[in-house]
């Protein structure tokens, strides 16, 4: 069959949500499928953003291609008579973020209005769509609550599982991801003022903007952590991922709500390590289970920094919660035979 697979992005930023299409995409092919990727900008700006919408909407793909697979709002306004969707957030701010301390958008009439005309927009192409999947349970109880949409959920796999392997679990607990307030790296670098072990603490990737990587430096420098905290600010490659992976004791990843798992959990469980999240992190809490394959805390930094402790100075418990993870994933059906057998069914 011929896929046109579908999605926004935001310009020069990288992450989940343009890997999932480009890995697809790679995927289908080796499954034997024609493929065109197609990515168009947008900005999650109120002033100019249903006019982004139009534009999508005049986007018509019945000629294109046998179907369309649409991800990242707002592309499932494209139009195709047998379009898909893998559907993996809402413009997030006007949905389960909206009254949130991470949502930004004052509550006032005008707001309120914008909110329920883009709600308005999006049942559109929900509604159109021949089937739904989504990449979390979470997202799926979302698509429920607000759109009323019945969803199935499919869990991305990462594109090449076999280039994470473990070589030792030394006493580094890792981050690898965006650098953005709603990621929370803060409550690490905060948690690494209460460890007693001699646990260190590695933070990388990119940001949207300067601001939040110059306040966990701030903070590195204004509770003296230099020696037990190192800020890796920038794009990380998945060699370099692979290599801090290969050698952590654990790698953690605290999100607010998340839309998924997150590929930073799952390339943890391929390297066979534990993960480290919140009871407040969202689709992370599908994959972990306290007490297996990592730990879930409160989102406090005193919890966060207990578990480290325990993670690190516990002999072989790092060990025996990262042998865990592949059985996790096994049991979740995470491969890629499920995803192209469900997305061509």
């Amino acid at each position: 069959m011929k896929f046109v697979l579908a999605s926004s992005y935001v310009p020069f930023i990288k992450g989940g949500g343009t890997a999932i299409v480009e890995w697809l995409d790679l995927k289908l092919q080796e499954y034997g499928h024609q493929t065109e990727t197609l990515f168009l900008p947008f900005v999650e700006s109120m002033d100019t953003m249903l006019d982004q919408m139009l534009s999508y909407r005049l986007f018509d793909l019945t000629d294109s291609a046998d179907r369309l697979i649409a991800f990242r709002p707002p592309a499932y306004l494209l139009r195709h008579p047998h379009k898909i969707l893998w559907f993996i957030h809402h413009v997030r701010a006007y949905y389960d973020l909206w009254g949130s301390d991470y949502c930004g958008i004052p509550d006032t009439a005008r707001n309120r209005a914008f909110r329920a005309r883009l709600m308005d927009v999006d049942q559109v192409g929900l509604a159109e769509s021949q089937a739904i999947f989504t990449n979390s349970q979470i997202v799926s109880d979302r698509l429920t609550q607000f759109n009323r949409m019945p969803s199935e959920v499919l869990y991305p796999p990462v594109l090449d599982p076999n280039q994470f392997h473990c070589s030792s679990y030394d006493p580094v607990i890792v981050c690898i991801c965006r650098m953005e307030n709603h990621k929370r790296q803060h409550l690490l670098v905060d948690a690494m003022r209460y460890t007693r072990s001699n646990a260190k603490l590695i933070l990388a990737g990119q940001s949207h903007s300067g601001s939040y990587p110059r306040k966990l430096k701030l903070n590195v420098l204004k509770y003296c952590l230099q020696g037990k905290v190192q800020i890796w600010d920038r794009w990380i490659s998945e060699h370099e991922k692979s290599q801090l992976l290969s050698t952590c004791a654990a790698a953690a990843y605290l999100p607010f709500d998340e839309d998924s798992y997150g590929y930073p959990s799952i390339e943890a469980q391929h390297a066979c390590k534990a993960v480290l999240t919140t009871t407040d992190s969202g689709g992370v809490l599908e994959l972990v289970q306290d007490g297996v394959n990592g730990f879930i805390t409160e989102p406090e930094p005193q919890a966060i920094a207990a578990a480290i402790d325990r993670l690190v100075e516990t002999k072989g418990l790092a060990e025996r919660m990262g042998q865990a993870g592949p059985k996790r994933m096994a049991e979740l059906g995470i491969n890629w035979d499920h995803v192209i057998r469900r997305l061509t069914a």
